[in-house]
């Protein structure tokens, strides 16, 4: 009698019901994420409050589909994981500056759809390069993206950047009941409840958060009921060989930051990322960014917010994020549906983002506990490239005085972590031992064991 093989759980499709929860979970919680950066950007360029809003609903709109070709995939585009994909922040900068020296949005599209198309070319060459990320290397930058991320759950938790209560004890006792939640409902609920615990805690929290007036579904009202993004909608793009320069940066930094998050995942799902899977994810990327600049948006990469999410409820299906995009794909084309969840409060967002992004973290130092550290250099590694991952989270200005390409590479604290950790674990483990080296630090098997 013929037996089928096991479906991985990556591949598994849950119930409707799993399916509709647990992504709606991811919705919330990379949603402030998603639309943030339309916001800054429309923000620093003084844009209407119509145009502000069209931008984000075509991020929305944007951030499902290239979600859906990350997850369910088609020929070479798609890891094949479940990854959540939104808007770089690392992009915001150069993109400000863009637009506002004169190059307007057409500028910022122009610039965006050459960074996209180069990912894409370059996606094989990262492909390769997959053997420089050793668990050694892998984990420091896992554990770099989990710690960068925590001060993006602190200013959650404070009620957000620019509040007018930011910091008051009311908007900490809420994220703090809503962290209390989470954690409670994960280790006193039945399984299926434990998974979808972020959303009970959220959902919980916005109930809580309703009588005591940290709700304002005022822009639910004024909101469209239908939204639909046509492309090129603010103009043909522009070609500006300073904004494509700029921009190719940011793809270079962006794809470095996908590569640790494709591998983060990977070890989360047991499902290790190849050189042709993280090529194919990589090339998802590409595409998504080139689909931006066409449907007024901005480039694409993946969401490290929601990789905490998947080591935390240990659903791996690639399905629920996909089911995810789907969501997003309807909040983009229904403002008024985007509008209700705009309006969960960001302290109920930074009680749970405290859990995900400290999951992030854990996960780094689970995979570093495969290292060995006995008779070599790997502290150094770790020790000086999370110092480095770390310095811009902890003094944002650090880098100011320095050239624009420069902050562009060094700010993101995760593109500078794993920068340093690769360049510290060639430097340490595969260059020839130096004289009087410790037994095994510098060895040709060395490598082989820590690295």
């Amino acid at each position: 009698m013929a037996t089928t093989a096991p479906v991985h759980p990556v591949d598994e499709v849950p119930p409707v019901r799993g399916l509709a929860a647990f992504g709606l979970q991811h919705v919330l919680a990379m949603y402030a994420g998603a639309v943030a950066v339309p916001l800054i950007v429309g923000g620093a360029m003084k844009l209407s409050p119509a145009d502000l809003a069209y931008l984000i609903t075509a991020d929305l709109l944007v951030c499902g589909i290239a979600t859906l070709i990350q997850c369910v995939g088609f020929w070479r585009f798609g890891v094949r994981l479940p990854i959540m994909q939104g808007c770089t922040f690392a992009a915001v900068s150069p993109m400000v500056l863009i637009g506002t020296t004169g190059g307007g949005l057409p500028a910022i599209y122009g610039s965006v759809i050459v960074a996209g198309l180069a990912i894409m070319l370059l996606a094989p060459v990262f492909g390769r390069l997959l053997r420089f990320f050793p668990p050694l290397v892998t984990g420091t930058v896992i554990l770099i993206i989990g710690v960068s991320l925590l001060p993006v759950a602190g200013n959650w938790a404070a009620g957000g950047v620019g509040a007018k209560d930011f910091g008051e004890p009311k908007n900490l006792a809420l994220a703090g009941f809503v962290l209390a939640v989470v954690v409670g409902v994960q280790r006193f609920t039945p399984p299926f409840l434990s998974r979808i615990a972020v959303l009970i805690g959220i959902a919980v929290g916005v109930a809580v958060a309703v009588p005591f007036g940290f709700t304002d579904f005022g822009g639910v009202d004024d909101a469209d009921w239908p939204g639909i993004s046509t492309p090129f909608h603010f103009g043909a793009p522009a070609f500006h060989a300073s904004a494509i320069v700029s921009m190719l940066v940011v793809a270079l930094v962006t794809m470095t930051e996908t590569t640790g998050d494709l591998i983060a995942v990977g070890e989360m799902t047991d499902r290790r990322v190849e050189p042709r899977t993280l090529a194919d994810g990589l090339r998802a990327d590409g595409l998504s960014t080139v689909l931006g600049g066409v449907f007024n948006t901005f480039p694409y990469t993946a969401f490290a917010q929601n990789v905490g999410l998947v080591g935390m409820t240990r659903v791996r299906s690639r399905w629920v994020v996909a089911a995810a995009g789907g969501i997003l794909v309807l909040l983009g084309l229904l403002p008024k549906l985007g509008a209700v969840v705009a309006a969960v409060p960001a302290p109920v967002l930074g009680g749970a983002g405290l859990v995900m992004f400290g999951t992030v973290a854990a996960s780094g130092l689970r995979t570093l506990a495969e290292v060995d550290f006995k008779g070599n250099d790997n502290l150094t590694v770790v020790a000086v490239s999370v110092a480095v991952g770390v310095l811009p989270v902890g003094v944002p200005t650090v880098y100011e005085k320095f050239p624009d390409w420069f902050q562009t590479v060094m700010n993101s604290g995760i593109s500078a972590g794993c920068l340093t950790a690769i360049a510290l674990n060639l430097i340490f483990n595969h260059l020839p031992g130096r004289p009087g080296a410790r037994d095994g630090a510098a060895t040709p098997e060395a490598p082989t064991v820590s690295a």
